[in-house]
Formats: C-alpha cells, sequence, structure tokens
C-alpha cells in the first residue's frame, strides 16, 4: 500500500466523538492535543499496540493524527494492514488548528501546535 492510496479525512469531518489517535511525543501532546484522544507515542507504538486494539475492540474507526501527516500516515498505514479501520487525518494537528477544532493543552494553558 503506498500513501496515495491511504484512507484519510480533513480535521474538518472528524466527528466530534470520534476516535482520534494521536502518535506525536510527548512534548508535542502537552502543547495541545484534541480532548479524549488516546495517546500514543509513535515511538512507543509496537510496545503499546494492545491499548488501541483494546480502543477500537468495539469496531470505532481510528482517526489518525500526527503534527502534520508523515508519521499517522505510516501509523494508519500499519493499522489497516492489522485489519483496523483507520484513516489518517489530513494535515495533522496543524490543519485541525487550521480548522477551528478544539484543543487542550496538558497544564491547562492555552493549547498550542509544538
Amino acid at each position: 500500500m503506498n500513501f496515495a492510496s491511504l484512507p484519510s479525512v480533513d480535521a474538518a469531518s472528524v466527528p466530534a466523538d470520534g476516535l482520534v489517535l494521536d502518535v506525536r511525543e510527548d512534548d508535542e501532546w502537552a502543547a495541545g492535543h484534541v480532548e479524549g484522544a488516546l495517546h500514543v507515542p509513535m515511538s512507543d507504538f509496537v510496545a503499546r499496540f494492545g491499548e488501541v486494539t483494546e480502543a477500537v475492540a468495539d469496531g470505532r474507526r481510528a482517526h489518525v493524527m500526527c503534527r502534520v501527516g508523515g508519521r499517522s500516515a505510516q501509523v494508519t498505514q500499519y493499522l489497516v494492514q492489522q485489519g483496523i479501520d483507520a484513516v489518517n487525518i489530513d494535515g495533522g494537528m496543524l490543519a485541525w488548528e487550521g480548522a477551528g477544532r478544539p484543543m487542550v493543552a496538558a497544564d491547562g494553558k492555552q493549547a498550542y501546535v509544538l
């Protein structure tokens, strides 16, 4: 599978109650993230894969997010190969922020994309 054929969705189309899987690193997450998202950094992904399979066990679609879409595309490709319903969020957190979607920061301050 190449990235051109990867299932993807724009940030504005992610359902408000959709499962967002954020694969950015801890410092990026702390600066700003989608409230309620599942945070599994790409660097820990294989070790924590069980958390992801548990989150999608009810058949939910995973909307995979990183900063701009590169890391999340790799993770989405892997999930699809495992038979999991996953889509890459085009443009990642930058597109999310650009679409005016809500974000929170770990320290309660103004959220931003690192």
